[in-house]
């Protein structure tokens, strides 16, 4: 643990600790991630055993983040659960609309509500943060219909007071780059399948063991388009006869570099801001399909 924080941080760490104090028995959706770690790890803090953490370890969620969430529950002692969601059961989900992540955030909070009712937790919370709320993110509508609690958003964080806070508590995975479910690397209206999902876990995989920090593998049918940190892209080229076979022996027959570099939620480019405002003002229409 660092020694000191600002008063601003300590008095929104507080306000995080009020919050989820104000709830007394949560099931926290826990990914792993830095701001689902940091509400976990606090909820751990202030309610002990009356904090269920709970992560999905569907196909769409990195087996590497599945392994640190593990770790990181077993760290800090608190009870956690993995449970595996079917969102791929769902063909509104498959099709990649630009709400995709109404449908994915549905099933999630659908079996967390589940959890808490049978097992009597009052209150499901998550790790959104203020940033958050800028972006495009069609799951927010569904966590607002399951009434889940945003404790750092309550008490005012954005990621950089979400990460100065983990800092401060000693979390692990303190400075762990964003990193967006896999169903985030395929263009929109792209079908998403459970072997295209493995076969970008597998192709991002092979820049991890390449000592690469910040990137995305973005799943365009046959083309592998690669961001990089700017920092990075000269070792990427450095590896560029590796990553290119490496990289096709995981099912793609091109491997491109994108020269504008790493940037999260890159596919939202392609949205205009009526589509995003639309997507984010209302919930999609209930699907026929079955």
């Amino acid at each position: 643990m660092t020694e000191t924080i600002s008063a601003q941080l300590k008095a929104r760490y507080d306000a995080v600790k009020a919050a989820i104090a104000d709830c007394e028995s949560v099931v926290v959706a826990f990914s792993g991630g830095v701001d689902s770690s940091l509400v976990a790890y606090i909820a751990g803090e202030v309610l002990g055993e009356k904090a269920l953490a709970v992560t999905s370890g569907s196909a769409s969620l990195k087996r590497s983040d599945l392994s640190l969430a593990r770790r990181l529950a077993v760290d800090w002692g608190m009870p956690h659960r993995v449970i595996v969601t079917d969102e791929l059961a769902n063909p509104d989900y498959r099709a990649n609309p630009t709400n995709r992540c109404y449908f994915c955030k549905t099933t999630l909070y659908d079996a967390l509500a589940e959890i808490a009712a049978t097992e009597n937790y009052a209150v499901i919370i998550n790790g959104t943060n203020t940033d958050d709320l800028g972006d495009h993110r069609p799951g927010l509508i569904a966590a607002s219909e399951h009434a889940v609690r945003q404790p750092l958003v309550e008490a005012g964080l954005c990621k950089a007071d979400v990460r100065a806070l983990a800092a401060h508590l000693g979390l692990d995975n303190a400075d762990k780059p964003q990193s967006a479910c896999l169903s985030s690397r395929f263009p929109y209206g792209s079908h998403i399948t459970r072997e295209r999902l493995a076969q970008v876990e597998q192709a991002e995989d092979v820049l991890a063991e390449l000592g690469f920090r910040e990137y995305r593998v973005r799943h365009h049918e046959e083309v592998a388009r690669l961001e990089i940190a700017t920092g990075e892209m000269a070792a990427a080229l450095e590896h560029g006869e590796e990553l290119q076979r490496r990289i096709r022996d995981c099912g793609f027959n091109y491997v491109a570099m994108d020269v504008a570099g790493f940037r999260s939620g890159s596919m939202n480019e392609q949205l205009g801001e009526s589509v995003v405002r639309l997507v984010d003002a209302q919930p999609p229409a209930p699907s026929n399909a079955h």
